[in-house]
């Protein structure tokens, strides 16, 4: 004889799996789009929010992590790296408002 138990747990597993999914495509019935959210971009947009944030314009060099600021003239300046930062990993990402304070600096 089957355990009694087991059918229950599959049915289970597949209804909570369905309300899963039918709780993301809910929560994003207002979206116009699919959007990605970096937390560090997004100090910066309220800082400067007249600043167009690119996101990896080239493909990223393994283990970095950099802000730098492209000015009209050619230029830049470099707000944050964090490639010669670390061990723990964690210090390769600046805090946010560290990167805004740089931006404030040279858009002054």
């Amino acid at each position: 004889m089957a355990p009694r138990g087991r059918k229950r747990k599959a049915e289970a597993a597949m209804v909570a799996a369905a309300e899963k999914q039918e709780r993301l495509a809910n929560s994003g019935e207002g979206m116009e789009e699919t959007t990605v959210v970096i937390e560090h971009c997004q100090a910066l947009r309220l800082e400067a929010p007249e600043l167009p944030v690119k996101v990896n314009p080239t493909k990223p060099r393994r283990g970095s992590f950099e802000v730098t600021l492209l000015r009209p003239d050619g230029s830049s300046a470099e707000l944050w790296t964090g490639i010669k930062k670390g061990p723990p990993r964690k210090l390769k990402f600046p805090e946010p408002q560290e990167v805004v304070e740089e931006l404030k600096k040279y858009l002054s």
